[in-house]
Order: C-alpha cells, then sequence, then structure tokens
C-alpha cells in the first residue's frame, strides 16, 4: 500500500514511462515510486494510463463521481461514514487534479486554496446538492473525522520521530523553534494589542494557526479548541483561522523566492548569513539532525496497528480531559501521552513504526477530503471575504510570518545554524500549510535537500504549537 504524499502531489498532473523515480511538484526533485504487488506500481504512481484525478484513471473517476452527484441530486446520498469518504475523497481529488493544471501558481499552493474555499463557495451560491453538502458535515463533524484524521497526524508525527534524535538534536534544533514560537506570539500580540485587535485575540486568531506548521494540526483542532472554551461553534472561528493559514503560506513562498535571489548574488551579509543550503555552521555533527526517510509501503497489518495506537491515544487524551474538567484540550493530553510514550521507549519499535506509517498513511490520501469537509463544514465565505478585506488582518498575517522568519535565523545563527537556512527551516516551515507548503518553500529557496529538517519542525513545533495554544485557550474572553 503505498503512503507518499509527495508522489499524490504530482500525480493527477504527470504523465511519464514506467521507471523507478517520477518528477517532483518543483520538476527536476526525483521522488522513489515504489511497486508494491508485483508488477503493479504504488498507487499513487502517475502511470501510463492517461490523466489520473483521485489516483485513478480519469474515465474511471468519472464514472465514481456521476454515480455520487446522481445519489445527491435525487436525495439518495446515504448520510453514513463510507458515504461520507466517497464524497470528499471525490471532490478533493477533482480539486487538487484542477489545482495542478496551472503552472507557476500550482507551486503557490492553488490545489490546496482550492480544496479549502472552492466547495464553501460552491455551496454558498447554492451549486452544491443539498444532500451532498449534510452528508459531508455530518461526516466531518457528527462522524468524527475530523478527530480521525489529527489524532491520526498527532500520533504518527511524534512516534515517527527517532528517539536518539529527540534527545541529542531536539536541545539544539529547540532553540529556534521555541524561541521563534515565543517570540512571534509575544510580538503579534502586542502588534494586535496596539492596533486594536486584542493581544489574545491576535495570538489565538492569527499567530497560532499560521505557527503550526500545517492545517492538520493548525486550524482544524484549534477551531474545536476555541467553540469548546466560548460555547459557540467551531465554524465561527474556521473561516479567519483557515484565511490566515493560506495567505501566510503565499507570503513564505515569496520569502523564500527572495532568499533564493541572494543566494544567487554569492554576498555574505555577516559571517554564517548563507549557507548555499547548509544548515550548520559547523562540521560533524549534522548526523545528529538527520530524519529517516518515510517509506512508501507498509502492511495492512502494520496500519492497523498504528490506528489501534491513534485510537487509544485520543480516548486516553479524551479520558484525562473529563477527570480534568477546564484544563487543557484533549489533543494537548494525547500529544503529552505520545511524547512520554515516545521518550521512554514504551512501545516496541515496530508498533511505533506502525503508528508512523499510519500517519503517513493519513496525511498521503485523505488531506484534500478533509480541507473539502471542512469548506463544506465550517467555512463561511462572508466571513472570509470580510477577513480578507480587513487590512490590519492582512497587515497582521504578514507581519506574523517576517517575525517567524528574522526570530528563527537569528537564533538558529546564535546556536551555529546559517542564518537563512535557520529563516527557512524552521521559521518559514513553520508558518506554512504543512506538507505541500513545505514543497513550495524549499523549492522556492531552492533547498529541497532539507526536507528532513522541514519534517522535523512540523513534528516537533507543530505539537508544541497546539500544547500552546491550549494553555492560552482559557484566556480567550
Amino acid at each position: 500500500m503505498s503512503t507518499s504524499p509527495r508522489t499524490e502531489a504530482t500525480s493527477e498532473s504527470t504523465d511519464m514511462p514506467m521507471s523507478e523515480t517520477g518528477p517532483g511538484p518543483a520538476g527536476g526533485i526525483q521522488h522513489p515510486v515504489t511497486k508494491t504487488v508485483g508488477p503493479r506500481p504504488g498507487t499513487h504512481y502517475p502511470g501510463r494510463l492517461g490523466a489520473r484525478i483521485a489516483s485513478v484513471p480519469a474515465p474511471l473517476y468519472l464514472v465514481l463521481a456521476a454515480l455520487v452527484l446522481v445519489a445527491a441530486l435525487t436525495g439518495n446520498l446515504p448520510d453514513t461514514m463510507v458515504a461520507g469518504f466517497a464524497a470528499t475523497i471525490l471532490l478533493g481529488g477533482l480539486f487538487i487534479w484542477i489545482g495542478n493544471l496551472f503552472p507557476v501558481v500550482r507551486d503557490f499552493g492553488l490545489p490546496t486554496v482550492l480544496c479549502t474555499f472552492a466547495p464553501a463557495t460552491l455551496a454558498y451560491f447554492g451549486l452544491m446538492p443539498e444532500n451532498l453538502v449534510t452528508v459531508v458535515q455530518n461526516f466531518i463533524d457528527g462522524h468524527g473525522f475530523l478527530d480521525f484524521f489529527v489524532i491520526g497526524i498527532i500520533a504518527g508525527a511524534i512516534l515517527g520521530m527517532p528517539r536518539a534524535l529527540l534527545l541529542k538534536a531536539g536541545p539544539r534544533f529547540a532553540v529556534p523553534i521555541v524561541g521563534c514560537l515565543i517570540a512571534t506570539f509575544v510580538l503579534v500580540g502586542l502588534l494586535a494589542a496596539v492596533t486594536g485587535f486584542g493581544f489574545i485575540e491576535g495570538i489565538l486568531f492569527i499567530a497560532a494557526p499560521i505557527m503550526a506548521g500545517g492545517l492538520g494540526v493548525g486550524a482544524l483542532p484549534m477551531s474545536e479548541m476555541y467553540a469548546a472554551k466560548t460555547g459557540g461553534d467551531s465554524a465561527a472561528f474556521m473561516g479567519d483561522l483557515m484565511s490566515a493559514v493560506v495567505m501566510a503560506n503565499v507570503v513564505c513562498i515569496l520569502i523564500a523566492g527572495i532568499y533564493n535571489g541572494l543566494g544567487k548574488r554569492k554576498k555574505q551579509l555577516f559571517v554564517g548569513f548563507n549557507g548555499h543550503g547548509q544548515l550548520l555552521r559547523i562540521k560533524g555533527r549534522s548526523d545528529e539532525l538527520t530524519v529517516p526517510p518515510k517509506r512508501d509501503t507498509s502492511s495492512f497489518i502494520a496500519l492497523g496497528k498504528g490506528l489501534l495506537i491513534a485510537g487509544s491515544l485520543f480516548v486516553f487524551g479524551e479520558l484525562i480531559a473529563a477527570l480534568l474538567p477546564g484544563g487543557l484540550h484533549p489533543y494537548a493530553w494525547a500529544i503529552i501521552a505520545a511524547a512520554a510514550v515516545k521518550i521512554f521507549g514504551l512501545l516496541p519499535q515496530d508498533v511505533e513504526d506502525s503508528t508512523a506509517d499510519w500517519g503517513d498513511l493519513i496525511g498521503a490520501v485523505l488531506v484534500p477530503a478533509l480541507l473539502v469537509g471542512v469548506s463544506l463544514t465550517y467555512i463561511d465565505i462572508t466571513e472570509v471575504l470580510a477577513s480578507l478585506s480587513n487590512p490590519l488582518f492582512i497587515l497582521l498575517t504578514i507581519c506574523t510570518v517576517i517575525i517567524a522568519t528574522l526570530t528563527s535565523g537569528v537564533l538558529g545563527w546564535l546556536v551555529k545554524f546559517n542564518f537563512v537556512e535557520a529563516s527557512i527551516t524552521p521559521g518559514l516551515v513553520m508558518a506554512d500549510t504543512g506538507g505541500s507548503g513545505d514543497v513550495a518553500v524549499l523549492s522556492a529557496a531552492n533547498r529541497m535537500h532539507l526536507m528532513p529538517f522541514a519534517a522535523l519542525t512540523n513534528r516537533l513545533g507543530g505539537a508544541l504549537v497546539l500544547f500552546v495554544t491550549s494553555l492560552i485557550v482559557p484566556f480567550l474572553a
């Protein structure tokens, strides 16, 4: 079973002969393509069968989409989890495919933007069958797909991080991650207070979702936290949070391009300014910052074990939150539990690997489906337009990215990283949209080989931001 997220990003828009490697989303970057069942290629392999949408041949996709559409138009689409999977995967695959048709702008996150806002826009204008919208909304909220997705990502990210890496490289890499987070939260909060936006509001509605390093551990669970605290509906928060994340991703890519341009000039503004791709200014320590590559294959049994561990962590988080009301959010307790399990080596290695595989599967297959579901369930286009028409909101979003970039660069430089590379990861990588955002940022900066450090940033930084946010939520009025 293939679980490679980066091959998924280009599978719908690439047509190439059978080989061992395929072009990456930025062109020229090679990624392995693993054959998993005899001569059959992996699930997300572009193949030689023509255009593919949602990783299946276009003619088959059209048949499946027509089936779901007819059922929805006639009011016969079952309001079940199974129908929810079918509807969201088909819609997500379509918008990813459309977004990948357009060169240049696809590298600025167009597929993600379409998945995030196009379904809500179509529903706003009455162009989505009511039956389909109802099924998707119940799937995301009532049937718990959001929890299913978030806990899988959290468990896989933490348990998939090598223990030695956490213990040896953690202290060094933690300096720019933690320092960048604290500085960004405080400075953006102060700027928001001075401009009348509000100190806590600036942190929770702009800095926090942007700095989470992705939607799965950012805007989505944060909206649930805010709703639980205020007694409101998470949909009331989702528009602002998603708008900030998407806009910040574009700013990140632009800054990465500027760094790439500075690198071509071959000028050092100061000692350790530009490593031209080398993260550390000292030698012999880069092995401590090595993240093993994600596996492209896994077994059904392994994925089943990963699902069990992720589900158990979710139950633990819910249980502790119920026993200690008014404290941390269940996601935060799940993060603490996963980190403790990893640090103290409480699980066999094969079980940890299985959990990581499960998280990779979720990230590879279900991100477009989740974005589509969130769009139809939580995003109010009227509120999004109001946010994007607010100059103060735009200003604070841009300032968040700039502050994160500069503080990460400075703090990284102090612990012997090169300034530009430390600005990119963890700085820009924390502020983009996660997996697809990392690819776009590192591609624009011409530093794709820093992807392992981006993975480290997303795993550690994302969990840390979500945890810190859960501590601040009680101050939300």
